[in-house]
């Protein structure tokens, strides 16, 4: 090969690498992690002479992530906004509790319960945003406030599960389209919607803006307060949205189903598993929702394999860190090559 093909071949390297780099966003990486878990867990759980992704394993893993995805989806847009909510726990089982009590197992209180559950939950966001941006509160603090509010009384007033789900409601916490679980599809369209308004919306970009640096948004002309409190509006809202979705799987209100299944946790690292900068101002819930189906697998290959709970945990502790650190890493990567170009 001659200098001049050599040359020319060195160039054409130098030119793909930057567009492969481009299109392997956070949200593509976390799709194809997703498809190695799969492929992995398969791998193991066939082993024990099982199937990871017959019928029953795939309802399980899109009934796992159905609950926790709605959280994510609102917890996303609260992050981006470089906020957070560790108050959506406890409001899953306040908000499935007010669902079913409402309802109390009569037809015609279906819609007033969910219409009331997801008032209350509206208003809890709209306490934590303004908490946040009028008392200029830690959003860190000022969640695990209404978190520890909400607790207290739940604690007070129930001490197991309360009301009645009507039957035909319950159809949306069983009912599935081939293995595709109904309410995965409800999720689904939730998603959409999300992506909708954060992508294609000024209130969405409002939100990126605030994220990436709420002075500069604020001397831009971006209502930066009224940002932050529909950011955590919206978050109470998908938190309530699984707590109506719970009360239908359970057939009653559950004043622990939240915080026992850890949403506030589980729903952050799912953020951040799918990208989703903690400071803010970069992400999406697309991301977001490969995160949440990370998860969801890794639960059902644990139950499958019958693995020990404190190695769950320790599993799903690396694999957050080990991605934050792959993604540090990347940020790093791109903006030295920045200062270079």
């Amino acid at each position: 090969m001659s200098t001049l093909q050599e040359n020319t071949l060195a160039a054409k390297q130098m030119a793909t690498r930057p567009a492969l780099r481009r299109r392997l966003t956070p949200a593509v990486i976390v799709y194809l992690a997703l498809v190695a878990l799969l492929v992995v867990g398969s791998v193991l759980v066939g082993l024990r002479g099982e199937v990871l992704l017959d019928q029953a394993g795939i309802l399980n893993i899109l009934t796992r992530a159905t609950a926790l995805g709605l959280v994510a989806v609102g917890q996303t847009m609260v992050i981006l906004t470089g906020s957070l909510d560790l108050s959506v726990a406890y409001l899953v089982g306040l908000t499935s509790l007010i669902a079913a009590e409402t309802m109390a197992g009569r037809d015609g209180m279906v819609v007033p319960g969910v219409l009331l559950a997801l008032a209350v939950a509206a208003g809890v966001g709209l306490v934590n945003g303004l908490v946040i941006t009028v008392l200029k509160a830690n959003a860190f603090i000022a969640t695990l406030g209404v978190a520890l509010i909400l607790r207290g009384y739940l604690e007070d007033n129930y001490t197991g599960p309360a009301g009645d789900v009507p039957r035909a409601f319950q159809h949306l916490g069983y009912d599935r389209i081939g293995p595709v679980p109904v309410a995965a599809l409800l999720m689904l369209a939730v998603v959409a919607l999300a992506w909708w308004y954060l992508s294609r919306t000024r209130p969405g970009y409002h939100m990126y803006a605030v994220g990436g640096d709420i002075e500069v948004a604020r001397l831009s002309g971006v209502p930066t307060r009224r940002t932050i409190v529909s950011a955590h509006v919206l978050c109470s809202v998908a938190a309530g949205l699984t707590g109506i979705y719970l009360a239908s799987r359970l057939g009653s209100g559950a004043p622990y189903v939240g915080t026992d299944a850890g949403y506030d946790l589980e729903s952050i690292a799912a953020v951040v598993l799918g990208g989703t900068l903690l400071a803010g101002g970069r992400g999406g819930v697309i991301g977001t929702i490969g995160g949440v189906l990370i998860l969801a697998t890794l639960d059902t290959i644990f139950d499958d394999l019958e693995v020990d709970p404190f190695f769950k945990d320790v599993v799903r502790g690396v694999v957050l860190v080990t991605a934050v650190a792959l993604y540090a890493r990347r940020m790093m990567a791109n903006r030295a090559r920045g200062r270079l170009t």
